[in-house]
């Protein structure tokens, strides 16, 4: 048996959302701030979202190459416990964020081949916890939630001075295999858990945390 898996639910629009996430067993709910991704939300919904979930249960914002501006006003209106960065963001931006708003900082880094891995180290000085996905395909224009994994054996055995979260492509269906290759002990899904784009399953959720509590 692993430590008990820590599972991020990101992508959620609306409180039904959040509650099925939270009521199935999740450490954290993701809201994305990325018009260009069907889980966007307006400032609106992320907060109607984020004053309804309970306490012990952090609540992430996913930003993508956001400008200070769009920032303070997601910071000013929308309760949060940790800023996720998933666009090109630099070590000095990562550090520049957690300095301004005082919220721990994750950054998504893409791996697709042994040549990404440096990076990893690179932002783990800098940031609280590191998010390693799936590098998005050439020529795509949303930096995660892609359903696509990669291949896992590239991080087999590494660790980082930071906590840090296994993302891309995970399902129910080989959560286990990933976290036995990788030693993960936290993962990031959104659209394995969806019956359409940016809709959450309530049933999916259920089955994929059923999943990760077996291993």
């Amino acid at each position: 048996m692993t430590t008990d898996i820590r599972v991020k639910i990101c992508g959620l629009r609306d409180v039904a959302m959040m509650k099925a996430a939270v009521n199935a067993g999740a450490a954290y709910v993701g809201l994305v701030f990325f018009p260009k991704s069907p889980r966007h939300v307006s400032i609106d919904q992320a907060a109607a979202v984020a004053q309804a979930v309970p306490a012990g249960v952090a609540k992430v914002a996913l930003v993508v190459d956001a400008d200070d501006a769009a920032l303070d006003v997601i910071m000013r209106d929308v309760p949060l416990d940790m800023l996720q960065l998933h666009g090109q963001e630099t070590p000095e931006r990562v550090a520049a964020l957690r300095a301004r708003y005082g919220l721990p900082v994750m950054k998504a880094v893409g791996v697709a081949d042994a040549g990404d891995l440096a990076a990893l180290d690179t932002y783990a000085q800098v940031a609280d916890q590191l998010l390693v996905d799936t590098k998005p395909p050439k020529g795509g224009d949303r930096p995660g939630g892609n359903g696509t994994t990669f291949d896992w054996g590239l991080i087999a055995g590494r660790r980082w001075s930071v906590p840090w979260m296994l993302a891309g492509g995970l399902t129910a269906d080989n959560v286990a295999e990933a976290i036995a290759l990788t030693g993960a002990t936290q993962v990031d899904l959104s659209s394995a858990v969806e019956s359409t784009p940016g809709v959450k399953d309530p049933a999916l959720i259920e089955r994929f945390m059923t999943a990760t509590r077996a291993i």
